[in-house]
């Protein structure tokens, strides 16, 4: 089958997306990545197609410039950015993607749950189409939490009717979002207005029980753990000789909401009289020698090779990215959680009810508070015990190869996938 990719020319998009692609190339399929020029460098590393959509109004360099902007803001400021930049990226992308995915005849596409306008271009080429959860799942459920809140699950009434009223405003922000690509459809008078999931398979690569309790989910959504390879990425050279052999604990703010220096000096507080080595990841946001010196002395790089130092590590310090939080999961990790925008809150929230680490929010943020944190994640067993299953589910959810055969079967019935 020839199938086409999309999601945003977003790193954390990228690590979820490319691996798909790669398993499906290996199993024979041709395919190609339809995106803005700033993922071409990243798509073509992973040895597969690309062809370019919004060339003249979104040239190279464009999502680069917008994402070092973000990287400068926090909490709603964040949050409110991040969607008139994907209003805007809609808009781009319904103006001539629909044309580009026309002419490469595709049999179905896999499209991020991030991206409405990618389900309404497949839904007007009549294509079947996968949806795939990069981020928390979107599925609104009563007794879920926002995924832009720290709230923790209860199973209560008031609860549920704290969840509801700001489900509501979480519904009308997404509807400002969706805005062009319901206009789209309106248009061509495609069905589904109100759904932009896929109707046969939604994949999610969290593990199941890092999720809060779910009701209502559809039948054809599918936990399959994640897609994570390091193939695809570019190779990182690291000073490993420099590790001392103490206890590693490994911080990264991600690479996006990543330009906090005050955040970075509070973990090189909290840890300069702790007994392991602190290495400090700052996303490519700056180089180590252009920020103010680290109390400590911590292993500071621009970029760090994330997968293997997460081998190594005792513990890792995150902003709550998804990509960071399923790779350290991965290899048994607890964590403890920063979190800044975006889904991190809700990411937090369900590493705290996991059993998996504790997380402390910006405004409550010290080297004091998170010095005690980490200490009591590093001192009791259960943390590392409740990640060391949650790596038990990921090895045993399927990973990769369960969504490469999840989507082949949903392009070859036409009908929901349901096990």
């Amino acid at each position: 089958m020839h199938i086409g990719l999309y999601c945003p020319a977003e790193t954390g998009h990228l690590n979820t997306m490319l691996p798909i692609g790669e398993a499906l190339k290996k199993r024979g399929h041709q395919v190609v990545f339809i995106g803005v020029e700033d993922a071409q460098e990243k798509v073509e590393a992973a040895n597969l197609d690309f062809c370019a959509v919004g060339v003249g109004d979104f040239p190279k360099g464009s999502a680069e410039k917008m994402f070092l902007e973000l990287g400068e803001l926090e909490g709603i400021s964040a949050l409110l950015y991040t969607i008139n930049f994907f209003k805007k990226l809609t808009n781009i992308v319904l103006k001539d993607g629909a044309i580009a995915c026309k002419k490469l005849n595709l049999d179905g596409m896999v499209i991020d749950q991030a991206t409405v306008e990618g389900s309404a271009i497949a839904d007007y080429l009549q294509l079947p189409y996968v949806t795939v959860c990069s981020a928390l799942p979107f599925n609104q459920e009563r007794s879920v939490p926002p995924v832009f809140s720290t709230w923790q699950y209860r199973d209560t009434w008031w609860a549920k009717l704290r969840n509801q009223s700001v489900h509501l405003i979480g519904s009308l922000i997404g509807k400002s979002v969706q805005k062009p690509a319901r206009e789209f459809r309106k248009k061509h008078k495609l069905p589904n207005p109100e759904s932009f999931d896929s109707p046969l398979a939604i994949l999610c690569q969290e593990p199941a029980g890092l999720e809060f309790p779910r009701n209502a989910l559809v039948e054809h959504f599918h936990f399959t753990g994640p897609y994570h390879t390091t193939s695809s990425r570019k190779k990182i050279d690291f000073p490993w000789d420099n590790l001392t052999g103490q206890p590693l604990i490994y911080a990264s703010m991600g690479t996006l909401q990543n330009r906090l220096d005050n955040v970075f000096q509070m973990i090189a507080i909290a840890c300069k009289d702790l007994d392991v080595q602190l290495v400090i990841s700052l996303g490519g946001s700056t180089n180590p020698e252009d920020i103010p010196a680290l109390e400590g002395n911590p292993l500071v790089v621009r970029y760090a090779p994330q997968i293997e130092l997460l081998q190594k590590a005792a513990l890792t310090i995150t902003h709550a990215g998804m990509n960071t939080t399923l790779e350290s999961l991965t290899y048994g990790v607890p964590l403890v959680a920063i979190p800044v925008t975006n889904d991190q809150p809700g990411i937090a929230a369900r590493i705290a009810w996991s059993g998996i680490g504790e997380f402390i929010t910006l405004k409550k943020l010290s080297p004091h508070k998170l010095k005690t944190t980490i200490q009591q994640v590093l001192a009791t067993p259960s943390y590392r015990e409740n990640a060391a299953r949650l790596q038990s589910q990921i090895q045993s959810a399927g990973g990769v190869s369960r969504a490469v055969e999840i989507i082949e079967q949903a392009f070859t019935t036409k009908q929901p996938v349901i096990f």
